[in-house]
């Protein structure tokens, strides 16, 4: 019986602190989200991303393949590769990046099919008396 009115008095305390952990736990989830999301933001990350949708490529292809300076295609490697989108592998002196994940390309496919619709939506409302 003891037993039963310490969990009873514990009971609200614990939840409260279970209550705090699920939300700070949110909360970072949330941010890890909307770091990697911001990762997606930039135009020229987007081009690198469906480049190496093709294939795996190094600095140079991925310049020549989406007409930016070296040091930008770098710069944005770098971002891609820290919030893990992208993956690097060294053989020698040359550093060849691929997808993290396929998928990516199907996130990416989607969400433009979202903005197709919505694009789609407005011009119709616009179109119509």
């Amino acid at each position: 019986m003891a037993i039963l009115c310490m969990l009873i008095y514990a009971y609200p305390h614990i939840m409260k602190r279970v209550a705090m952990l699920s939300k700070n736990l949110t909360q970072e989830i949330s941010q890890l989200e909307a770091n990697f999301c911001a990762a997606l933001s930039d135009p020229t990350r987007l081009l690198i991303l469906y480049a190496l949708n093709e294939k795996p490529l190094n600095v140079t292809e991925i310049q020549n393949e989406i007409g930016a300076s070296q040091p930008a295609t770098s710069r944005h490697l770098k971002t891609l590769r820290e919030r893990g989108l992208v993956e690097a592998s060294r053989q020698g002196t040359v550093i060849t990046y691929s997808l993290a994940d396929k998928r990516l390309i199907q996130a990416l496919d989607m969400l433009r099919a979202v903005m197709r619709d919505r694009l789609v939506q407005k011009a119709n409302l616009m179109v119509e008396p």
